[in-house]
């Protein structure tokens, strides 16, 4: 097993430079590297030489075993190369099977960029499961909404004392105007994405079914883009 895994070995670095197509990894290796190598390559073969006497008399084993390790390490190099290909793949799987308001984290090509995608809810609407203060909590993505609005027991257990809230901010809803109280949150995330001192509102008891997640967190994001049934934030 030993010489199979040092032949594995030795067969994905001359994989991984053959298709990296960069002809100085070889033509730059100094003295010390270079002697490394050819050691490396006797013990190979003196591995090599060993397995055959172990599959003497059963060349038709021998063939079909070096295939399947020459097939896994060929594997193994195709998805090194592909590797972002395939986490685009990943995500996409991800998108679909995880329920509706867990963000699936994107690769971004810009630097210090983050991004994550939201599916839609089968009620037709984004919903995100995000932190407000630290505390993990259910937003329904509202770009109809001026700030972020919570519910006063969502309020209460961000840490936000709602006894000593002013509700002088009026709210118009579908049953008429109602009011809140302006309150300014420490921080919000969804995902990597973190939002610090962002505006909001707590309505009162009664009058909200959802925590919104407003245009006073949506517009200081740096994009966000609603694509078919998903939603990308980036920050």
């Amino acid at each position: 097993m030993l010489a199979w895994l040092v032949l594995l070995l030795a067969v994905l670095v001359g994989l991984f430079l053959m298709l990296s197509g960069d002809a100085s990894a070889i033509t730059n290796l100094k003295g010390g590297e270079i002697a490394y190598l050819i050691g490396g390559g006797a013990l190979v073969l003196l591995y090599v030489v060993s397995l055959s006497a172990d599959y003497r008399g059963r060349a038709g084993t021998a063939v079909r075993h070096a295939l399947v390790w020459l097939g896994i390490a060929l594997a193994l190099v195709v998805a090194y190369a592909y590797r972002t290909e395939l986490t685009a793949v990943g995500y996409r799987v991800a998108g679909e099977i995880l329920p509706p308001g867990h963000g699936v984290v994107l690769d971004t090509v810009e630097r210090g960029e983050s991004a994550v995608r939201l599916r839609r809810h089968p009620d037709g609407h984004f919903l995100a499961t995000g932190t407000v203060n630290g505390v993990n909590l259910s937003l329904l993505i509202d770009t109809g909404a001026s700030t972020v609005v919570l519910k006063p027991a969502d309020a209460v257990r961000a840490g936000i004392d709602t006894s000593r809230l002013s509700f002088t901010v009026p709210v118009s809803t579908a049953n008429g105007t109602t009011y809140a109280a302006p309150v300014r949150l420490k921080s919000i995330a969804v995902g990597p994405l973190e939002l610090r001192d962002v505006e909001a509102l707590v309505a009162q008891p009664g009058n909200l079914n959802e925590n919104l997640l407003g245009m006073s967190f949506l517009k200081r994001l740096r994009s966000y883009e609603f694509t078919g049934d998903f939603l990308t934030l980036r920050g």
